[in-house]
């Protein structure tokens, strides 16, 4: 999927076969595999459709993430090398020009590398690749990223450069504090309601 289509998107079964040069039934079995994956469901009259997440479901992915991530960011405190660090730094460093330039298109990628790069750090046994399996099962299609607002993206960077100096501090908690709240706002700014409010 690669987040290029929206949710709520038609998949044409007939159109995709004959584009890859293939029948019907290995179409079906594909998507019927990406169904049972929660990537895509099934509508009365509509056929197969890009799944949406309810913002129930949103929330969750985002407690999930700063879950994993907040941890991730905790043992990355101890554990990231200074070449990880200057990695970090010169990524946040183009993000950050980016966004001075009004550049959004290209941030919401660059921010996943960001975190990937923390994971990596962090848990490179297990965790980053739990936190890859969530982006591949929920992506977020780039046409609704929370980085093409100007606004957003500069609270993200923000996010970002006070988990940069808590890493280089060495400081576990704050690291983990301030990821978990970074993805609190995310969830946040994408509408999702916090779990045990009153709607």
């Amino acid at each position: 999927m690669g987040g290029l289509l929206p949710a709520g998107t038609s998949v044409p079964q007939d159109e995709i076969a004959r584009r890859l040069g293939v029948s019907i039934t290995p179409v079906r079995e594909a998507l019927r595999r990406l169904e049972s994956e929660g990537l895509i469901s099934y509508r009365a009259h509509r056929g197969a459709t890009v799944a949406e997440l309810s913002q129930d479901a949103a929330r969750e992915l985002y407690l999930l993430r700063g879950a994993i991530e907040g941890l991730c960011a905790r043992l990355a405190a101890d554990r990231i090398t200074e070449a990880e660090l200057g990695r970090l730094r010169e990524l946040h460093e183009r993000m950050l020009g980016e966004h001075r330039a009004g550049a959004l298109e290209g941030l919401a990628e660059q921010s996943r590398t960001f975190h990937d790069l923390v994971a990596e750090a962090g848990g490179p046994a297990f965790l980053a690749e739990h936190l890859r399996s969530i982006w591949q099962s929920h992506p977020v299609p780039a046409s609704s990223s929370l980085w093409h607002d100007k606004d957003n993206a500069g609270t993200f960077l923000r996010a970002h450069g006070e988990l940069l100096d808590a890493l280089a501090r060495r400081d576990a908690r704050t690291a983990e504090r301030i990821m978990v709240e970074h993805l609190e706002i995310a969830a946040d700014a994408r509408g999702a309601p916090r779990i045990g409010t009153p709607r």
